[in-house]
């Protein structure tokens, strides 16, 4: 053994984790999904304390074996019944949360992710509350941020995570997580429309985004009128960016 391993090896012996203080570590999901033109997320109840009977986004306690990304996985299929592995998702890491007095029981850091369901735009995944939570469903964005209704600091989360999928949306195809992989305009316009809580000119939203996207050659069935054209999204950049309107 080399000297610097040895000198290694001892100080880790005398280490003593204990004479610091402790950081408990927590993994969050903000859960998008649009249906009925609307923004929605998923939420669970609380069963328990601190907190209880209040809604928070779906989480919990990062085991001493995972990452934080597998806990995710692990407390959204727990309290919401969602497999990521098993849906069309578009998931990543939203920011980390450190303020002391965040959670009232310990000091607890977390590590919330963002999470874009894939809908028909008409239809949501069921969800169904398990473990500590005493229910779980949909709710519309725009309403809770209103509100101000969370439990913990999960407001602020939610609207860091709509902030964050807002301003992707300007100069990316981002939006297109939240649709098949095959999808017409309408339905691109009016993601954009639902996350943005706006209502967009058709005309000047086709010119923009045409050239992010690619025209597969298919046609949507249609109730009424003419068929519309099917497209998929590139990773092209929206350059200008589609700049979200402001609202008065």
């Amino acid at each position: 053994m080399s000297p610097e391993a040895k000198s290694e090896k001892e100080f880790l012996a005398g280490y003593k984790p204990k004479d610091y203080p402790s950081i408990a570590l927590t993994a969050d999901l903000v859960v998008f999904a649009v249906t009925g033109a609307v923004l929605h997320t998923a939420l669970v109840r609380r069963g328990g304390h601190p907190f209880k009977d209040a809604l928070a986004l779906p989480g919990g306690f990062v085991g001493p074996q995972e990452s934080a990304e597998q806990a995710a996985h692990r407390k959204l299929a727990e309290e919401t019944g969602l497999d990521l592995g098993q849906l069309p998702v578009h998931i990543e890491q939203l920011a980390t949360y450190t303020e002391p007095d965040r959670d009232p029981r310990m000091r607890v850091a977390s590590v919330a992710h963002l999470a874009l369901l894939a809908t028909d735009g008409h239809t949501l995944p069921e969800i169904s509350a398990g473990t500590d939570a005493s229910a779980a469903a949909w709710h519309p964005v725009h309403e809770l941020l209103d509100s101000d209704a969370l439990a913990f600091d999960h407001t602020t989360i939610l609207r860091d995570g709509l902030d964050r999928l807002s301003g992707k949306m300007e100069y990316t195809t981002v939006a297109a997580r939240l649709l098949p992989a095959e999808f017409t305009m309408t339905q691109l316009r009016t993601v954009y429309e639902a996350v943005w809580n706006v209502t967009l000119p058709a005309g000047n939203f086709t010119r923009k985004m045409m050239p992010q996207l690619e025209d597969t050659g298919k046609k949507a069935r249609a109730a009424a009128g003419a068929p519309a054209a099917l497209f998929t999204a590139t990773d092209r950049h929206i350059h200008p960016p589609l700049a979200k309107p402001r609202v008065e």
